[in-house]
């Protein structure tokens, strides 16, 4: 199944249709496990995303949510 029709099909099953995973938010989330993963370690990629994920239910805005947690693993980065 490719990526396109596997998040509509989640997102179906999910019941989170009004919920736009475009081509941007799908880039943010990715850029966001990337950079987690290097940054703390591979498993803090899912990790994080759902914390974001669950910070954007709560009202936040996806890019500023992930903007926080990437300015925070970056300041971590250079704090070690």
């Amino acid at each position: 199944m490719e990526l396109k029709q596997w998040l509509s099909t989640l997102s179906a099953e999910l019941e989170t249709s009004d919920v736009a995973m475009d081509e941007d938010a799908v880039r943010t989330l990715l850029d966001l496990a990337r950079d987690s993963a290097h940054e703390v370690e591979r498993i803090a990629a899912p990790l994080t995303t759902y914390l974001v994920g669950i910070a954007v239910g709560r009202g936040a805005a996806l890019t500023e949510a992930a903007a926080t947690a990437t300015a925070l693993l970056l300041s971590r980065g250079a704090a070690d």
